[in-house]
C-alpha cells in the first residue's frame, strides 16, 4: 500500500546490570506470557521524571528502574506485583498499571504500594496494562490481561479527575494495550495487539462518549503493535512487539520511519526526552535494553494528575 520508508538503527541507551538479572528463575507471568522462555528482566513502561531520569518497569519481578541521563542503573522501587506502563502524578508518585493487582500507586519516598482501583462492578480487572492522561486530569487505561480473537473481552476505561468516577468507555477488544490522545483530545489511539492495528476512538460530546471506533493503522507481521506515543505534529510512534522495530507514521497513517535493534524482537514501548524532548527511548524487553533515536519532530507534552 505504500513505499517502504527510510530505516534507521537505534543506538544502546541503556542495558540492564548483570547483578540485576535473575537468571535461572521463573515466573506465572513467564510462563504464561512468555509461554515458558527464560525472562531474567522484561523491560516495559518507559517515563521521565522531573530530573530527567528515565524510569523503566520490569514486568515478572515487580520492579522499577531508574536510568540517569548518562545511561546508569539502579533499582528505584520494588513491591509484589507485576508492573506495566506508568505515568507520574502531581505529586511524585508513580501511578502503575500492574497486570496483577490493577492500577497501583507507587510512592518512591515511602517505598509504600497501594491499589488505586482492583475492580469494576465488583469484578476484578482481567490486567491492566498502560495509560495515558488528558490535558485535564482525566485517566484513561486499558485492561487487557488474556484477550484476543479468540476472547475479545479487553476493555478501556476513563477516571475523571476529580469525581474519581471509573467508566467504561469500551469493551469487546481483541487486547487494548498502549494508547494515547491526539493533540486536540477529540481522538484516543488504542494499540489494539492481537488485531495487529490501531484503533482510532472519536471523542464526542466534549469527550463523553466514544463513537464510531475505526482502524487508522494495519499492521502485519509480529506480534501486533504495543506502546504508542505521539510527537507535536500528531504523528504516531508505535512499538511493533514481535517484529523487532518501532514505526512512525504521519497523522494521517502514512509510514514516515522505521527504527531497528541490532538484537531482540521484543520493541514494545516508548517515550520522548532528551535534549529538546526530541529524542525517542524505547524497551527491547526480551534483552533488558533501552535504546534511543532522535526523532524529525519533538514529542508532545506528557501531562500528570492528581489523586
Amino acid at each position: 500500500m505504500f513505499a517502504a520508508p527510510p530505516a534507521v538503527m537505534a543506538e544502546v541507551f541503556c542495558r540492564i546490570p548483570e547483578k540485576f538479572r535473575r537468571h535461572g528463575e521463573t515466573t506465572e507471568w513467564a510462563q504464561v506470557q512468555l509461554h515458558g522462555a527464560p525472562a531474567p528482566v522484561f523491560l516495559e513502561g518507559p517515563v521521565f521524571d522531573s530530573a530527567g531520569n528515565l524510569w523503566v518497569t520490569d514486568i515478572p519481578w515487580g520492579r522499577l528502574f531508574r536510568i540517569s541521563p548518562d545511561g546508569e542503573c539502579e533499582l528505584g522501587f520494588e513491591y509484589d506485583g507485576q508492573p506495566n506502563g506508568m505515568k507520574f502524578l502531581d505529586d511524585g508518585r508513580l501511578l502503575v498499571a500492574d497486570h496483577h493487582r490493577g492500577m497501583m500507586i507507587c510512592d518512591l519516598a515511602t517505598g509504600k504500594a497501594e491499589p488505586w482501583f482492583e475492580r469494576y462492578l465488583l469484578e476484578p480487572f482481567l490486567g491492566c496494562n498502560d495509560l495515558t492522561i488528558a490535558r485535564n486530569g482525566d485517566i484513561y487505561f486499558t485492561d487487557q490481561g488474556q484477550s484476543g480473537w479468540h476472547n475479545p473481552n479487553g476493555r478501556l476505561f476513563r477516571v475523571k479527575r476529580g469525581t474519581g468516577q471509573l467508566e467504561l468507555l469500551l469493551d469487546k477488544i481483541p487486547s487494548p494495550n498502549g494508547l494515547v490522545l491526539n493533540k486536540a483530545e477529540t481522538a484516543l489511539f488504542l494499540a489494539v495487539t492481537r488485531a495487529n492495528a490501531i484503533w482510532r476512538l472519536p471523542l464526542v460530546m466534549d469527550g463523553a462518549v466514544v463513537s464510531k471506533v475505526g482502524t487508522f493503522i494495519q499492521m502485519s507481521g509480529g506480534s501486533g503493535p504495543d506502546g504508542v506515543t505521539i510527537d507535536q505534529e500528531d504523528n504516531i510512534v508505535v512499538c511493533h512487539v514481535g517484529f523487532g522495530a518501532v514505526w512512525l507514521f504521519s497523522n494521517r497513517g502514512e509510514p514516515m520511519l522505521r527504527i531497528d535493534v541490532p538484537e531482540g524482537r521484543f520493541t514494545t514501548n516508548a517515550a520522548y526526552g532528551g535534549p529538546d524532548n526530541k529524542w525517542l527511548f524505547f524497551t527491547e524487553s526480551s534483552t533488558g535494553a533501552v535504546y534511543k533515536t532522535e526523532m524529525p519532530v519533538p514529542g508532545r507534552e506528557i501531562y500528570s494528575t492528581s489523586i
